[in-house]
């Protein structure tokens, strides 16, 4: 299938751009000063109420949707060995068409003209399906990447309730337009989202 082979891939790609969730409102001095610095006289420097989650690495870890994965990947796989199994079945029927043409088999030329017609109609109709496939598998994909979009940034919510970020921003590695272009480790918060979710994930909280 020409079209089906990129629908599925790069799937369920997140854009948590720029979260701004709840407003940081003097939440206690240990978590304002997550990864605090000091200056040369040794004063405590709050770090800033922001953090950013690298959604590689979340996508790849979260076990919700390493699950969507497979649901869409199998889907695209039976879609495919439907579609290739109607291709070949018209191919038989086009080889044994033109075996009867060669051999004089047809007993008009009128009848010759009419299987032809029935095969072409055959064909568009399997171009049809084709074309049928690959838009239900966009809109599968679509579904499923608002479905996980969703799920992340009602428990980022739920996270932040207990940490007092004014904003979350996505950071990817394999995205060519990034609004992070250099970050302390210290804001970095992955590890604890993916564990996070995944907690949820397993007790049948996803949603």
């Amino acid at each position: 299938m020409k079209n089906i082979n990129y629908v599925i891939n790069g799937v369920l790609v997140v854009a948590v751009v720029v979260l701004f969730i709840l407003q940081f409102s003097g939440k206690n001095d240990a978590q304002v000063s997550r990864g605090a610095s000091t200056t040369s006289s040794e004063e405590p420097v709050a770090s800033i109420p922001v953090a950013y989650i690298n959604v590689d690495s979340l996508l790849l870890n979260y076990n919700f949707s390493k699950d969507l994965n497979e649901q869409i990947v199998r889907k695209q796989e039976n879609a495919r060995a439907n579609f290739t199994q109607q291709a070949r079945n018209l191919q038989t029927e086009v080889e044994n068409f033109q075996y009867k043409v060669q051999n004089g088999a047809f007993a008009t030329q009128a009848r010759a003209e009419q299987e032809q017609q029935r095969l072409l109609k055959k064909q568009e109709e399997l171009r049809a399906f084709e074309e049928k496939l690959t838009q239900e598998l966009m809109e599968e994909n679509q579904r499923m990447n608002e479905q996980l979009r969703d799920t992340i940034v009602n428990h980022l919510k739920e996270y932040n309730k207990n940490k007092g970020y004014q904003m979350i921003f996505s950071n990817s590695n394999s995205s060519p337009v990034n609004p992070i272009l250099l970050a302390d480790d210290v804001y970095n918060i992955t590890g604890e989202i993916i564990e996070f979710l995944n907690k949820r994930w397993s007790t049948g909280t996803a949603n």
